[in-house]
């Protein structure tokens, strides 16, 4: 698939002796994965590029798979070949200085709301950004290396992307690209204990969303979390906003969300929509945001205009659940 567009990738990399890798802001497994899995791939294969990931971003949940690379000199990057990996849109790539690169390649599996860099490898109907990483490397896997290091980053990403291959995009292409991963050598135990135990204090904040979580009269469940809860539970945004995933398994309710005080000087809140059966994008995209078709977020300024996202997102259900059959 693609292959035109991959052979240009690997033409790039060839050529260039430096080269930057950059991800998006509020990181999550799949574009800590996509860049760490893909960084290794090309160290392990052009071990004489200067290949770096310098992200001041931290993720508390993803911090067992290590740390990033330490800043370089601006010079550095003006010489380099940047790649934005997982990364729909410029506003949202996280080290700003991606700018400085002399060339660069936008590998993207997000729905393109924007188009940027000289070369774009984009395919949304990939399931994640690491399933592309795979790919990259089995269409060129006679000329790239690939360890068990690199297998469980890029690893990691699909299973935190596809929702531990449960998710729609989901195809017989990614199962067998995670196969090539996992013939490398996976440590799946220790990756998913990482992944998914929680702390004892976490689960009991788990048990106060279903006492406090809501659902409107067409099916949308929601949970709001503000800065009192956060407080109260010691929550980071991260694990605030994971507790969306909390919410997927509710008959009837075929989209579920989170909202998260982010206590700026903006007073904005983070939304976090996830849906099954019906592309609630449009939604995402009418409040500052966008992202996959299930699986998006946005951003709301005032307690006014989340309760008109959540109008908005009742009668978009309530349309669909009028018009179609099939849905739980």
């Amino acid at each position: 698939m693609n292959r035109a567009v991959k052979e240009q990738i690997l033409q790039k990399i060839q050529q260039y002796n430096t080269i930057m890798l950059f991800r998006h802001v509020r990181s999550d497994g799949d574009c800590v994965g996509a860049t760490k899995g893909f960084k290794r791939i090309l160290q392990l294969t052009f071990p004489e590029k200067a290949i770096y990931l310098i992200d001041a971003e931290i993720s508390e949940y993803l911090s067992f798979l290590g740390p990033d690379d330490d800043e370089v000199a601006d010079e550095v990057y003006a010489e380099a070949l940047g790649i934005v990996i997982d990364t729909a849109s410029e506003s949202r790539i996280s080290n700003k200085k991606y700018a400085l690169c002399k060339e660069l390649i936008k590998i993207d599996h997000h729905i393109p709301l924007e188009s940027y860099g000289n070369i774009m490898w984009v395919e949304e109907e990939r399931s994640s950004a690491c399933e592309m990483i795979a790919d990259f490397y089995a269409t060129f896997r006679d000329v790239l290396k690939i360890d068990s290091e690199a297998a469980t980053y890029i690893y990691t990403g699909m299973v935190t992307d596809s929702g531990r291959f449960k998710y729609e995009g989901v195809t017989g292409e990614t199962m067998r690209n995670a196969a090539i991963l996992l013939d490398v050598g996976i440590d799946t135990e220790t990756l998913y204990a990482n992944l998914y135990l929680d702390e004892y204090d976490y689960l009991k904040f788990k048990a106060h969303i279903y006492q406090a979580m809501q659902i409107t009269e067409n099916g949308v469940a929601y949970i709001y979390i503000d800065q009192a809860m956060r407080d109260n539970f010691g929550l980071s945004l991260e694990q605030a906003s994971a507790c969306v995933n909390s919410l997927d398994s509710i008959r009837g309710a075929i989209c579920w969300m989170a909202f998260i005080e982010n206590n700026d000087s903006e007073g904005s809140i983070r939304v976090r929509l996830r849906s099954r059966f019906v592309q609630i994008n449009p939604i995402a995209e009418k409040y500052h945001g966008g992202g996959h078709a299930c699986a998006c977020g946005a951003t709301v300024y005032s307690k006014d205009e989340m309760e008109a996202l959540l109008r908005d997102a009742d009668a978009f259900v309530k349309e669909y659940k009028q018009t179609h059959e099939g849905w739980l």
